[in-house]
């Protein structure tokens, strides 16, 4: 059966927005890309294709049942607080990874623990906010090849983590359950040292893989 929900994936012009967006929409979800200026998301959607479409961000956050936020930490606060009051009763993935140019090899986590948690408070209890997508290089996400790699995916919610998990495995991945929320700030760390692994070794977006025969769990 397919899903119906709506997924808006705010900041969705950029690197990893596109292909996180692009990768749901050609799996059959609808796919709705936010930007600061609708022409901007628009134009992006059109690029792109595969029945996307293109809003200003406060319309994407309104129309989408599932909403992503994959911007810089710079533009957290700002993103977060111009969303806030379309996303009330919503899940929003927090993509955020806490990088501080110019030392982006090391690991900076803000006061809160992670950007996650940093994310649930701004949002209060109204929100279900849901962490995932941080360690998967955004450039390999949007071609068409498979992607050795997993989705550690967080949240206080079972169910919400869950349905992260699925949008995981929609866009090609393997989702796999990391925990509490505050369990995102391992994830979030993780990226520095990736970046670091990066350069030392000369790999094209390294990435992380669970080894072991894991069970699914049980609802």
């Amino acid at each position: 059966m397919t899903d119906t929900k709506v997924i808006s994936v705010i900041g969705g012009a950029g690197k990893l927005g596109a292909a996180i967006a692009t990768r749901l929409a050609k799996s059959g979800r609808t796919v709705i890309i936010g930007s600061r200026v609708s022409e901007t998301a628009e134009k992006a959607a059109a690029q792109f294709g595969f029945g996307l479409t293109g809003k200003v961000n406060a319309d994407a956050a309104r129309a989408g049942d599932i909403v992503i936020v994959t911007v810089p930490f710079a533009a957290q606060d700002a993103t977060l607080a111009e969303i806030k009051p379309h996303i009330q009763g919503k899940i929003v993935v927090d993509t955020t990874v806490p990088l501080n140019p110019p030392k982006v090899m090391r690991v900076q986590l803000p006061e809160e623990g992670s950007a996650a948690v940093k994310a649930q408070r701004m949002l209060g209890d109204g929100v279900t906010v849901v962490s995932a997508f941080h360690n998967v290089a955004a450039h390999k996400l949007m071609t068409d090849t498979d992607i050795d790699c997993d989705v550690l995916v967080f949240g206080d919610d079972k169910k919400a983590r869950a349905d992260v998990v699925e949008l995981a495995n929609a866009a090609g991945l393997r989702g796999i359950h990391g925990g509490a929320l505050v369990n995102s700030a391992a994830a979030e760390a993780m990226t520095s040292l990736l970046i670091f692994i990066n350069k030392t070794y000369q790999v094209d977006g390294a990435g992380l893989k669970i080894t072991g025969n894991l069970v699914p769990p049980v609802d």
